[in-house]
């Protein structure tokens, strides 16, 4: 395995780059050390936390959702119904906020779970 790419431990998706001191891997959003490589502290962490949309089912890694309701956004407003693909969970919420993703034209933000719901 070179020092450019590492296999991810959690997918074993061969496309993990090197980003400081951490790999990440593009596929599962999974991010470790070369120290470290265990599964299980990520894994008790996302058991006992929940990330459940404004319907109650179970969100994931990767997943689209759609917005319940019109969000302020600075001056802008993003509307309901708007499409957002392709999530990242959160292992520590920021301000409260479970969900790191992009939204065209507004770019990185984060959202609560209680704001979108799963695109089946």
């Amino acid at each position: 395995m070179s020092e450019e790419n590492k296999n991810c431990p959690k997918c074993n998706s061969p496309y993990g780059y090197k980003d400081g001191n951490l790999w990440i891997c593009p596929e599962c959003f999974f991010e470790w050390t070369t120290q470290e490589t265990t599964i299980d502290t990520v894994s008790l962490t996302r058991s006992t936390h929940k990330y459940l949309d404004a319907n109650g089912v179970q969100l994931q890694n990767g997943d689209t959702v759609t917005t319940v309701k019109d969000l302020k956004v600075g001056k802008d407003t993003i509307k309901s119904g708007t499409k957002v693909k392709n999530i990242k969970l959160l292992d520590e919420p920021v301000d409260g906020h479970d969900i790191s993703c992009k939204i065209p034209e507004y770019g990185s933000i984060y959202l609560k779970c209680s704001v979108v719901k799963k695109v089946k």
